[in-house]
């Protein structure tokens, strides 16, 4: 990868990759992991992008496909290696990706989402309009505000256990 297509077609664009490789994992290790192979994604597939949309909506979409695809990998090889001796630590999980704990307790409870409402959650956080979400997510923007309302509220409680148990 040329260090000029990663600085002028990457990099302006990292926050996105980041923020969406935060989401889809649960240690330091598997998010650098993940950055990486969304960057190479990008690399490799750039001559794809036939400029039908933003540059940063194709980012989105090819961040979020990655990590899926990352992640059924992932839980394919962790169910066929399963080793109890080899769980991680859950402070350790909790605490990898935000000096800022208020931000590490949303990172955790979104990413207790499932896969869509994940990325539903930060795109609207990205303050994406609905028809661009739906876009990137492939559905019908009518469907988004309503699918924010829930994610909203299911957030809150997630949010809201998480401050009882530990305050």
């Amino acid at each position: 990868m040329s260090s000029d297509f990663y600085t002028l077609s990457i990099l302006p664009f990292s926050a996105i990759i980041i923020k969406i490789c935060k989401a889809y994992t649960n240690t330091q290790e598997d998010f650098e992991d993940y950055y990486q192979e969304v960057c190479l994604q990008i690399w490799r597939t750039k001559d794809n992008f036939k400029e039908q949309s933003e540059w940063s909506t194709w980012i989105y979409r090819l961040s979020l496909n990655v990590c899926l695809t990352l992640m059924k990998k992932d839980k394919k090889k962790k169910q066929s290696q399963f080793n109890a001796d080899e769980l991680p630590n859950k402070e350790s999980v909790e605490n990898h990706t935000f000096s800022d704990e208020s931000l590490n307790q949303l990172y955790n409870a979104i990413r207790q989402l499932s896969k869509i409402d994940r990325a539903v959650i930060l795109l609207y956080l990205e303050e994406k309009s609905y028809q661009e979400i739906a876009d990137i997510i492939g559905t019908n923007p009518n469907n988004i505000g309503v699918r924010i309302k829930r994610i909203k509220t299911r957030l809150k409680k997630l949010l809201t256990l998480k401050n009882k148990i530990h305050g």
